[in-house]
């Protein structure tokens, strides 16, 4: 069994579905509202947890209502909570997202979010250095990236960085870090005015653009190659990427190669995206292994 640890948000999700997304001073009518729980990192967390992994995560809460909740789902998917850690200065993070034609706009509230230090990461030393690979995505401060980026070069456990949402990070830390998972977005930022094939070539077999419906570019070493996204009929797209991220970490950490980890992610997320929910999509591995698009030969159990 892969053992995971993800760094990274714990939030509570505010979902509208609507037909048509307000213009500044306009008020219109929605079709329906619901809150699930969210957070980057969570998503991550629970997607790992479902296919398989053992979890654990890393983060800050508040001394909410809404704390109490979020802990209790995670524990709930089998994720480790003793390095989650609550605050009384902020509250716990949330999102609202509006929905429209399946398509999502996120304001994110980072909240006790952004109570997560250096100083605490680097506390965590021996913690992280018993996994097989850890997580992180940007809805944490970015010194309390750059410092686990430090510590698990350290301790020689690969990182995989996921930049969502877009903002830069030190040359450093790209470098130590084992895999890159940006959107086209995300890529821009990253890498302005750079050419996303010579970027590729660049970072071969660590840098893995996902690109929605069309799929996940990489470099092999040899070439550019796309892996497609698998067709499906989408009904609510928020914590795609996520459980990608979190499905691919699996298959790579239970030792499938690049493409074959990236197929398994795309497998996952074309299944997350037909329900409603960030983390209410994400499918377990049984989920996966009925569907046709599972690969017999990846073995994972």
């Amino acid at each position: 069994m892969a053992k995971i640890t993800v760094v990274g948000s714990i939030s509570t999700d505010f979902i509208i579905q609507t037909d048509k997304r307000p213009q500044v001073g306009e008020t219109v009518e929605g079709k329906d509202f619901s809150t699930a729980f969210g957070g980057k990192g969570a998503n991550q967390a629970v997607a790992a947890a479902r296919l398989g992994a053992e979890v654990s995560m890393i983060g800050t809460v508040g001394k909410d209502t809404f704390a109490d909740e979020l802990l209790g789902n995670l524990k709930a998917s089998g994720i480790f909570t003793g390095n989650v850690e609550r605050v009384t200065e902020l509250p716990s993070g949330s999102a609202v997202i509006t929905i429209k034609e399946g398509d999502n706009a996120i304001i994110y509230i980072p909240g006790a979010n952004n109570a997560l230090t250096a100083e605490r990461i680097g506390q965590l030393q021996p913690d992280l250095k018993t996994n097989d690979l850890v997580i992180v995505q940007n809805e944490v401060p970015v010194a309390a990236i750059e410092e686990l980026v430090r510590v698990c070069t350290e301790v020689e456990v690969p990182i995989l960085y996921n930049p969502a949402p877009a903002r830069g990070l030190s040359a450093e830390a790209i470098e130590q870090v084992r895999f890159i998972t940006p959107n086209e977005t995300e890529f821009e930022v990253l890498f302005p005015g750079e050419k996303m094939e010579d970027v590729l070539a660049q970072y071969p077999n660590k840098l893995l653009i996902t690109a929605g419906s069309q799929g996940v570019y990489y470099h092999d070493g040899t070439q550019v190659k796309l892996v497609p996204a698998n067709k499906v009929e989408p009904v609510d797209t928020t914590g795609a990427g996520d459980t990608f991220n979190g499905a691919f970490a699996v298959a790579w950490s239970a030792g499938l190669s690049i493409e074959e980890s990236i197929r398994f992610g795309n497998l996952a997320a074309s299944l997350a995206i037909q329900k409603m929910g960030a983390q209410t999509g994400i499918p377990t591995l049984e989920e996966m292994k009925r569907s046709e698009k599972y690969e017999k030969t990846w073995n994972l159990k």
